[in-house]
């Protein structure tokens, strides 16, 4: 058994020893490849074989995993019917009502249509972009055309180049709704004067605007197709409308109506006439949607036949006994709210639901 004072020498040897000696710096090529162990990295070729093998046997069984449980999730989903729908989806049951044109897409939040109808530069953007929406640009197809590759995007203008049209397209009407599997057309060619060829009206200052309704899946509208039953809230104009209907053409009762009017008093006395093409609203053969190939949503062309365009204030002052008048002049701002009606179809102006605003400004 050692004594205290050999404890306290060997500690004081091993206090005082000399430390390790430290590995000699390598060069960068001695770092790539050291030839006193023949090792690449810091790792033989033995070593670097193993631990490849093991990474790319782990992460093989890890995209297996992955991909099993991709396919198996898509499993559960249809390509064409929604996994959630009507009120079990975010969309809900009331579809929202959309205009056509809009603005440009750097004012993206304005629903301002402002334009001088005697200049074709200043409402060239407005008919331009009408021309986009209806001959679907959003709906791109490339196909052969004259020899070269050229992208033809008319879809509501010529449907057999619209992607699964031209083989199941049907001449729908209210009594030959659409065989399963096909889908109605959408002749604009006759909407005059909401045409490509006379400007939509814009060069009259007149302008044409486009509605259509938000499609959701599986939708079923309930129409107003009793002239004894309409709401308070419906205007006047197109309860009437809705009485000449039920009186000459019954079986377009089952429509979904539309209504586009001022918001404010000054609005509908400045509004004027207001024309619907080719009906005042959705023909009900459209419902429900049910996502098939080709499917073109229902539109309504709603034709300002004389808004007015121009104001006129007279202000009268009298300065060191001279009488004078002053005038001024400009456009008139109107608020436009267009409603579609049906039972099933709730209206709320401050969370635009059911109805569409906009605004005409005509120079």
């Amino acid at each position: 058994m050692p004594t205290i004072t050999e404890d306290c020498i060997d500690g004081f040897q091993q206090y005082y020893a000399r430390p390790p000696e430290r590995p000699k710096k390598k060069s960068l090529k001695q770092v790539i490849y050291d030839s006193e162990d023949n090792s690449y990295f810091g790792r033989s070729i033995e070593s670097w074989a193993k631990i490849g093998i093991f990474y790319v046997a782990f992460y093989g069984v890890l995209a297996a995993l992955v991909a099993i449980c991709m396919w198996a999730f898509f499993q559960t989903l249809d390509p064409r019917i929604p996994k959630w729908t009507l009120d079990r989806s975010l969309i809900g049951t009331n579809p929202g009502l959309g205009f056509r044109p809009l603005p440009p897409v750097d004012n993206v939040e304005s629903t301002l249509i402002w334009y001088k109808g005697t200049q074709h530069e200043n409402y060239k953007h407005w008919t331009d972009s009408l021309n986009d929406f209806l001959a679907g640009k959003y709906q791109i197809r490339l196909i052969y055309v004259h020899g070269s590759d050229q992208l033809i995007l008319l879809v509501y203008k010529i449907p057999g180049l619209t992607p699964g049209r031209g083989q199941n397209i049907y001449n729908c009407d209210y009594n030959q709704p659409p065989p399963k599997g096909q889908v109605c057309d959408v002749d604009i060619k006759s909407w005059s004067p909401c045409t490509r060829e006379n400007n939509y009206s814009y060069h009259k200052s007149a302008p044409c605007i486009f509605l259509k309704l938000n499609k959701i899946y599986g939708w079923i509208p309930e129409y107003y197709n009793n002239s004894q039953d309409l709401p308070e809230s419906m205007p006047s104009s197109l309860k009437t409308y809705i009485g000449e209907i039920e009186k000459s053409q019954p079986h377009k009762l089952n429509t979904i109506w539309v209504s586009c009017e001022g918001e404010n008093p000054a609005d509908q006395e400045n509004i004027g006439a207001v024309n619907y093409l080719p009906i005042r609203g959705f023909p009900g053969y459209f419902y429900p949607y049910q996502n098939s190939e080709g499917y073109l949503s229902p539109l309504v062309a709603v034709h300002f036949q004389r808004p007015k365009r121009m104001f006129l204030r007279q202000f009268k002052r009298k300065i060191v006994n001279i009488a004078y008048t002053i005038y001024f002049t400009g456009g008139i701002i109107i608020n436009v709210e267009c409603k579609a009606w049906a039972r099933n179809i709730f209206h709320d102006r401050k969370d635009r639901i059911g109805s569409v605003h906009y605004e005409l400004l005509i120079d």
